[in-house]
């Protein structure tokens, strides 16, 4: 992406650039593409100023040469010398920009109108159609080099594949919900969307500063009103086919402040950020969305993914497949018919069934209560079991969870050797969400198990499986890999089995006896929707004594957040408190009712917006399932990896539920009688040919991370300002001032408690936009971290400098014919400009 560096008449009249349509240049710096592969053939004149990325003939024309201008037949004043200060030869950046910034906005306004008169979608728009989408940040107010890094990799693709001929799709858009602006906006005494929209018009004009050249007529943001209607009719369409639930879930709670905490409010030592108090775990009932529903699905379409491999294998751990069986152990103690009379366990290695040592169930689990636990210890079980519950908070210690638990007083039999009683004990590793809530502890033959009994003096049961002939053993106190039962009397007529065929014959004799039986189990947990904060799209439904949860109409849609809400971190959701907004009337009975006051995760906002970025001012549906379909899948995302499994994987699957429910994708416009053949056929062949099965994102590019030149003192490690430490000329060391000593240099992510942040806007302002840009791409690979320093910067400033002059050697020569034509007068060329082209 090199700078537009002359009067468009004077550069693009004579410079004859090949390979398909150059009108692009209309959008944005100019990338300067020349080739030495062309075919001689006659120019075609186009108009560049009416030329349009969507409906130009020229365009769908596709000549392989192209001028661009033939409004100039002769050189003029305007070059590229011009822009450079003959005195000091430094190139005046900010003066091109400015220009071309304007241009540029006269252009787009030009098109804009242009709008009124587009032909409709035809099957050769939708085939050439390319959607390039970079993930829509928060707006923070801040734009940092991280954000300069990948919105300069999504400019630079989205102009090649423009240059290339494809009616791109460049969007932009603010993940604009979350508890950073409520936060922001408490600590301020602001509204949060005062203090929103006014960083997003803060970083829209940053964004202009770096040259970015997004789709802004497509721009939304998840916190306006009118997409919030929309993100509100998906969680009803989920009501709706049943895959969104209400139960009581566990929540952080800070008993000071009488409010629910986010895990990131809870610090490492389980208290809140706030009060200080000691975080509580408290039971609410929340919404939760079926996301295990679609587990098999999730995990399957994965290879049919244009991913990276390391991304594709944290979703695939996330979700977790795990292949065994549920084993009943029968409780050792009267129970009453209405009571749980054994305690279900999963286990992947029911091979090891015979050496249980002890069953663990989580500190919430039913068991744990008066009512079973034995009179003598229930005090005490039921005490430690309530620190293991408040240990879980987000921000706790868990670096313990292998070790901490307590011994119930309780025993179950042995589901096929009911002459063994097992011990229960409370585990802080075992989660009641997760599987059964209970799990069986072997010892012999897992780490963790092992650890648990050491630190719980648990009497540890012998090994049950040794390793096979070809296995070359394992010289640790426990061996967890597959091998083949010992013949011991413990494994009766399992022993001499390997643990395969072991596996398979032990839990067809528990399913024998009606206590086991083969299970697919998965690590994923069904999504968490609701959030007891103000700053999010309201859960459209109502709470009725009569009726029940009522959803509201459609036809009442958006659920608007209340204006004159006090926000103060404290006394639970702020929308229990607005009492005019809160109370309502029950839509089918018409009585007395009160609005849900929870707000949706923001996770849901930023897990559709792909698709209304296709239709964006669609005001009757969230977009037209035409406009999608040809719009989908997204061709290339790029993000941070830090997003590579919650995010993705929620997009996933709200995608996957629209395109399932026949609102896109070519099984929707099958039923479209407005849709002709010749565009079915168009959107079904380039369903098939990128992510299927309504897969949101066919290829993901996950940008490495922007480190900054750090620098520590020696001897504390304590991080420096750069006005503490004097810079090294090239070849000799800097030194701390203060000391004369040599601090410690180190490339490190930036924060502002390193010191090591840069600020776009002075590299922009010293070095250029272009410049700015090539120097980002220059320094490593995309997927790669990159180290900061402007040091190589002015190698960057001496090309462009080197293309401006190659430029202004060419626009010397009269117009020609053809590219081979014109190149044939670089003899004329001074040596720079020959070896440039070269």
């Amino acid at each position: 992406s090199l700078p537009a560096i002359t009067d468009r008449s004077d550069f693009v009249s004579r410079l004859i650039i090949t390979s398909t349509p150059l009108s692009y240049y209309n959008h944005g710096s100019s990338m300067l593409r020349l080739s030495r592969c062309v075919r001689q053939r006659p120019l075609r004149a186009c108009a560049p100023d009416t030329l349009s990325a969507s409906n130009s003939q020229c365009i769908r024309s596709r000549p392989a040469v192209r001028q661009l201008s033939t409004t100039c037949a002769g050189p003029t004043s305007a070059r590229f010398a011009q822009w450079v200060d003959k005195s000091t030869g430094k190139l005046d950046s900010a003066g091109i920009e400015a220009k071309w910034k304007a241009r540029w906005a006269e252009i787009k306004a030009q098109r804009q109108r242009q709008k009124q008169d587009q032909a409709p979608l035809s099957a050769e728009d939708i085939e050439q159609l390319f959607y390039v989408l970079v993930m829509f940040p928060y707006p923070s107010g801040v734009l940092h080099m991280g954000h300069v890094r990948v919105y300069t990799i999504s400019d630079m693709l989205s102009r090649f594949h423009k240059m290339n001929g494809q009616r791109v799709v460049h969007p932009m858009g603010w993940d604009a919900f979350g508890l950073p602006a409520e936060n922001a906006a408490i600590e301020r005494g602001i509204a949060p969307d005062e203090w929103t929209r006014s960083n997003i018009a803060v970083m829209k004009d940053q964004l202009s500063r770096i040259l970015a050249d997004f789709d802004w007529d497509r721009e939304l943001a998840t916190c306006d009103p009118a997409y919030y209607k929309w993100t509100q009719h998906i969680f009803l369409q989920l009501l709706k086919h049943d895959m969104v639930y209400r139960k009581e879930a566990v929540v952080n709670w800070d008993p000071i402040d009488q409010t629910v905490l986010a895990n990131e409010q809870v610090d490492k030592d389980g208290r809140s950020w706030r009060s200080g108090a000691v975080v509580e775990q408290r039971k609410l009932k929340q919404w939760f969305a079926r996301i295990t529903d679609y587990a098999q699905e999730l995990l399957d379409d994965l290879e049919t993914l244009d991913w990276p491999e390391h991304v594709k294998s944290m979703q695939a751990n996330w979700i977790g497949r795990s292949e065994g069986a549920e084993l009943e152990f029968v409780l050792d103690m009267p129970v009453s018919s209405n009571q749980h009379q054994s305690i279900p366990v999963f286990t992947s290695r029911p091979d090891t069934l015979f050496g249980v040592s002890y069953l663990a169930i989580a500190p919430d689990h039913p068991l744990v209560s008066r009512v079973y636990l034995p009179a003598q210890c229930a005090d005490a079980v039921l005490q430690c079991a309530q620190e293991l519950i408040n240990s879980q908070s987000g921000g706790g210690d868990r670096s313990q969870r292998t070790k901490a638990g307590v011994f119930t007083g309780l025993y179950a039999r042995h589901p096929l050797d009911t002459n063994r009683r097992v011990p229960v004990y409370v585990a802080d590793y075992v989660l009641s969400e997760y599987g059964t809530g209970a799990v069986m502890g072997v010892p012999a033959h897992d780490t963790r198990d092992y650890e648990f009994c050491q630190a719980n003096a648990v009497p540890v049961h012998p090994p049950v499986i040794e390793p096979g002939s070809t296995d070359t053993g394992d010289d640790s106190a426990v061996f967890t890999g597959l091998g083949v039962l010992r013949n011991i009397p413990e494994n009766g007529a399992f022993g001499g089995m390997s643990s395969k065929d072991a596996h398979l014959a032990i839990v067809a004799a528990a399913a024998t006896r009606g206590l086991g039986k083969a299970v697919v189990n998965y690590r994923l947990r069904d999504w968490l929707l609701s959030r007891q904060r103000y700053w999010g799209a309201p859960v459209p439904v109502i709470h009725c004594q009569s009726c029940g949860a009522v959803p509201v109409p459609e036809s009442d849609l958006p659920v608007e957040l209340p204006a004159d809400v006090v926000l103060s971190g404290r006394g639970g959701s702020p929308l229990a408190h607005a009492a005019d907004w809160l109370n309502c009337e029950c839509p089918k009975c018409r009585q007395p009712a009160k609005r849900d006051t929870d707000t949706l995760d923001t996770f849901v906002d930023s897990s559709w917006y792909f698709l209304r970025y296709a239709d964006p001012h669609n005001s009757a549906l969230p977009f037209g399932s035409l406009a999608a379909s040809a719009a989908m899948p997204v061709d290339i995302y790029i993000g941070g990896v830090e997003h590579a499994i919650l995010h993705l994987l929620y997009s996933r699957f709200i995608s996957k539920f629209l395109w399932k429910t026949g609102r896109y994708g070519s099984k929707a416009l099958e039923r479209d009688l407005s849709v002709s053949a010749e565009i079915k056929a168009a959107v079904a062949r380039k369903e098939a040919a990128g992510a299927r099965n309504g897969e949101p994102f066919k290829r993901l590019l996950t940008q490495g991370m922007v480190h900054g030149l750090t620098y520590k003192e020696p001897s504390t490690g304590r991080f420096l300002k750069p006005d503490e430490v004097q810079t090294a000329a090239k070849g000799t060391l800097p030194r701390i001032i203060a000391t004369g000593e040599t601090p410690t240099v180190s490339y490190e992510k930036m924060s502002k408690s390193k010191y090591n942040g840069v600020d776009p806007g002075e590299t922009v302002a010293a070095y250029g936009a272009d410049v700015t840009r090539l120097h980002m791409l220059y320094l490593a690979p995309p997927q790669d971290v990159l180290e900061w320093d402007t040091q190589s910067i002015v190698g960057m400033q001496r090309w462009v400098g080197r293309i401006g002059r190659l430029v202004d050697c060419a626009c010397e020569a009269d117009v020609h014919e053809s590219l081979e034509h014109a190149l044939a007068s670089r003899g004329a060329w001074s040596s720079e400009a020959r070896e440039t082209y070269r």
